[in-house]
């Protein structure tokens, strides 16, 4: 009977970037999809963004006094110079953005050359697993061995590529505490009153998405199912229930604008499309008029175009999320090892735990972080 040193449940981000850290060991790694690095593959419209120069704890969801010293200690410089040293060509975009600048099969081609001394159980399925003197992982093709057992099976986003919920199952089994999955970085659904938001499928306006405190200064997208967006998707994340508000108007002081342009139409003097303009009036009852002729209260409700308040109803779905929100509880993770505080030999990597991050590469920063941190143990 073979028992591996090191099993990782999954054959992702965190898992592909630890395993290529420890040549010399009999490392095996368990995966549900054919190919190594499906989530990398896909992402970032198939360039991948691995991470964001600009990473803190302040771009996460999650306990900061967690997450902050594991990133110090593997941060976006250190991604950059694995990348550098390998050789792989990046692109910065906005707002500290890093992708591969060719292909992500580039970063995935990296990690399978650097893992090729693993064993790779691919297109398998875990069922479940129980710990003996080592830990047993039961699969739809027999049973794999190891001494210890790395979860890194990430979260319930992107089904079409596996996605599931074995590594909350198995966090459970132990006995973890499992904060309540949802989806994040995903579009927001509408109430009956911002319907007319729906008619605007395909635009793109430049806004400040309030939530919770936060403020993202990005792009928001008209969708057949509500609002999306960079903004939007980095909003979703700290929005649970309640109101968000939206600048549509950002950088423009409103009552300078009325005061300067009283003589022209509201639509022409609004800098928005005018498919914007006339849904947003309509929807406020209002004709478009010559800005003098507005009463107070009309030039009000135009006003509110620099603070547009609502309550969403909803987010897209699993289907259409980024990443998951939740997971194994952190205060039950060492995060000296990312061993698990009640199973000794068991671990916790990536998205499975209760930490994530805005758009932008954060979120395969957190997993490289949290790789190399459970590496250095070793």
């Amino acid at each position: 009977m073979k028992i591996h040193d090191i099993l990782f449940i999954g054959a992702g981000a965190s898992a592909l970037m630890a395993a290529s850290q420890l040549q010399g060991r009999d490392v095996a790694l368990v995966d549900s999809n054919p190919k190594i690095g499906m989530k990398l593959l896909i992402s970032g419209g198939g360039k991948c963004n691995l991470t964001n120069r600009f990473a803190t704890a302040e771009n996460y969801l999650g306990d900061a006094a967690f997450i902050a010293p594991i990133l110090k200690a593997f941060d976006a410089n250190a991604t950059l110079l694995f990348a550098k040293e390998h050789r792989l060509a990046l692109e910065e975009r906005a707002h500290g953005q890093m992708f591969c600048a060719n292909s992500a099969k580039d970063l995935v081609s990296i990690f399978g050359r650097l893992t090729s001394f693993c064993t790779f159980y691919m297109h398998t399925n875990v069922l479940h697993v129980k710990k003996e003197k080592h830990f047993v992982v039961q699969t739809n093709k027999g049973e794999i061995y190891a001494k210890k057992l790395v979860v890194a099976s990430g979260g319930l986003s992107y089904a079409s590529i596996g996605a599931s919920d074995i590594g909350y199952t198995i966090a459970e089994h132990f006995g973890h505490t499992l904060i309540t999955p949802s989806p994040a970085l995903v579009g927001l659904t509408l109430q009956k009153e911002q319907f007319w938001m729906k008619e605007l499928s395909g635009i793109a306006i430049p806004v400040v998405f309030h939530v919770e405190g936060k403020q993202f200064r990005e792009n928001l997208l008209f969708a057949h199912k509500g609002i999306s967006g960079p903004a939007v998707l980095s909003g979703s994340l700290y929005w649970k229930k309640g109101a968000v508000c939206i600048d549509f108007l950002p950088g423009v002081n409103m009552e300078s604008l009325l005061k300067t342009h009283r003589q022209k139409q509201i639509s022409t003097a609004l800098a928005l499309p005018k498919r914007f303009t006339k849904a947003f009036l309509e929807a406020l009852g209002l004709e478009d008029k010559t800005i003098a002729k507005l009463t107070p209260a009309e030039r009000e409700s135009v006003a509110s175009l620099k603070a547009y308040t609502f309550a969403p109803a909803g987010n897209f779905g699993y289907t259409k999320a980024e990443v998951t929100r939740g997971g194994v509880s952190t205060f039950e993770i060492d995060d000296l090892t990312m061993q698990s505080r009640l199973c000794e030999g068991l671990y916790f990597l990536g998205e499975v735990v209760d930490v994530t991050g805005e758009l932008g590469g954060f979120n395969f920063q957190w997993a490289f972080a949290s790789a190399m941190r459970f590496v250095k143990n070793f």
